[in-house]
């Protein structure tokens, strides 16, 4: 329509959500169909987080709040940053958003010039080009192979900057990989960031409690401080405590960016609703006993899933560190034929025949920049797990 801004034309639906879509509508019409698409944890939120709600809403805590954020929330979030991370981030510091995603959003609008550069590993998590495009960045990709855990290494970090290089967006444990970054290999990838100082980096530690076995989290201003005043670190509660919908998410960065953002947010949606503020108080003051044991969950579903998937026809599904999702290769399937006939010639291929045939959704890699891969989200019963992944078997031992 001639109306719509030009940005849209540069912006593509979210796959993930798309694929969640079409697995809402083929239940509706009576089909039996598994999402393993979707992007949050099955666990509900604890409930001392819940009562910390419900306690705000008794108290009166319904009015409008400073756009950055309560001042408790971001003193807790100051205190999760130097207990966890090793950072020092003051109040004016620190922002809060109505989800993560709000916070990159604002952080690139505030920073985004027409044909500025955005390093980004590939895969991806869906959002991040398109974010970059709407504000007339150019997304780079820098790729990564299922050979090396799907993690970037220094010489492509380094090849794919350029004089217009403004951001790299890091995300570790990744969406939709599932690779982490231990301490000498982020050493590697910020030794490369200190040469390049019109480089800004944007981590995404959303995951970071999602990390598994002996495994320990680190953030790029946390192993190399001297990046810190052009590290914007980004983080959540949506992941570790299962607060999805509670949409509330923040960041610790420069105070300049941070009082852009708070400018852009002042004039686009304020602050985020006081209660899941009052809320997340709670989920990083209080008891992380939850967080501790539903990691357990999670790493005992993953080795489930990784172990079958192995043992489906066609199918390489490496173990990842981070996050609730697995990435397996279906390149021994390419070029096959589906039990419907139909001759697999890409990833979403893949994918679109699964659901029909099996009634598997899950998403194709061609969604996140690299395939032929699909993702699948852990986030839900073993039960459920063991099922999807018979079909999957089923499905692949089909096909000629």
């Amino acid at each position: 329509m001639a109306f719509l801004a030009d940005a849209l034309s540069r912006v593509r639906p979210s796959a993930t959500i798309a694929v969640a879509q079409k697995a809402r509508e083929l239940r509706a019409s009576g089909r039996d169909v598994i999402s393993l698409g979707a992007g949050e944890p099955d666990f509900d939120t604890p409930d001392n987080i819940k009562e910390a709600a419900i306690d705000a809403i008794r108290r009166g805590e319904t009015k409008y709040p400073p756009v950055a954020g309560i001042v408790e929330l971001r003193q807790a979030i100051s205190a999760k940053f130097k207990r966890e991370n090793d950072l020092d981030y003051a109040i004016d510091e620190i922002i809060v958003g109505t989800g993560g995603k709000q916070i990159l959003f604002n952080a690139l609008m505030a920073t985004l010039n027409p044909g500025d550069e955005v390093v980004i590993p590939t895969p991806y998590w869906v959002s991040y080009p398109e974010m970059t495009a709407i504000f007339g960045g150019r997304p780079v990709f820098a790729q990564t192979t299922l050979e090396n855990s799907f993690k970037l290494d220094p010489e492509t970090l380094e090849a794919a900057i350029t004089d217009r290089t403004k951001w790299l967006i890091f995300n570790s444990p990744s969406n939709p990989s599932g690779a982490a970054y231990d301490e000498s290999e982020m050493k590697a990838l910020t030794d490369v960031l200190k040469r390049h100082p019109n480089v800004w980096i944007l981590s995404d530690d959303i995951y970071e409690h999602l990390c598994y076995g002996d495994f320990r989290f680190v953030s790029p201003a946390q192993i190399e401080p001297s990046l810190k005043d052009r590290t914007l670190t980004m983080n959540g509660v949506s992941k570790a405590y299962a607060m999805t919908g509670w949409r509330i998410g923040y960041a610790g960065g420069p105070r300049q960016l941070i009082k852009a953002m708070d400018m852009i947010q002042s004039q686009q949606t304020s602050g985020a609703t006081t209660i899941a503020q009052w809320a997340a108080v709670e989920a990083l003051n209080g008891p992380q006993d939850f967080v501790t044991k539903n990691k357990a969950v999670f790493e005992a579903r993953r080795d489930l899933v990784v172990s079958m998937l192995n043992q489906a026809t066609g199918i390489t599904c490496p173990t990842p560190q981070g996050a609730f999702y697995v990435y397996p290769s279906c390149a021994g399937l390419i070029g096959k034929t589906a039990p419907s006939g139909k001759r697999i010639e890409t990833d979403e291929d893949f994918v679109t025949e699964l659901l029909e045939t099996e009634g598997v959704a899950v998403v194709h890699g061609a969604a996140f920049g690299l395939g032929p891969n699909f993702r699948i989200s852990y986030a839900t019963s073993e039960e459920q797990l063991e099922e999807c992944c018979r079909r999957i078997q089923r499905f692949c031992a089909a096909c000629r």
